[in-house]
């Protein structure tokens, strides 16, 4: 799998949790979708971020997300 196939794959798991719960923070969402690295979270999250589907709020240091 490519990085850009496993991008995508994971934003699509990020987009089912967060459709399902309204909004999570980052360690809600690392678990619900079973997800242990950071740095695979944060390549869905900009994935997501980048097509204009997320909304962030909260702070800096503890980010909340939820879909638009």
């Amino acid at each position: 799998m490519t990085l850009e196939e496993k991008a995508g794959t994971l934003a699509g798991k990020v987009w089912e949790y967060l459709n399902a719960t309204d909004s999570a923070n980052e360690k809600e969402i690392m678990k619900g979708i079973k997800v242990r690295r950071a740095t695979e979270f944060y390549l869905a999250i900009g994935w997501l971020l980048r097509e204009g589907k997320l909304e962030v709020f909260g702070t800096e240091e503890a980010p909340v997300f939820k879909l638009k």
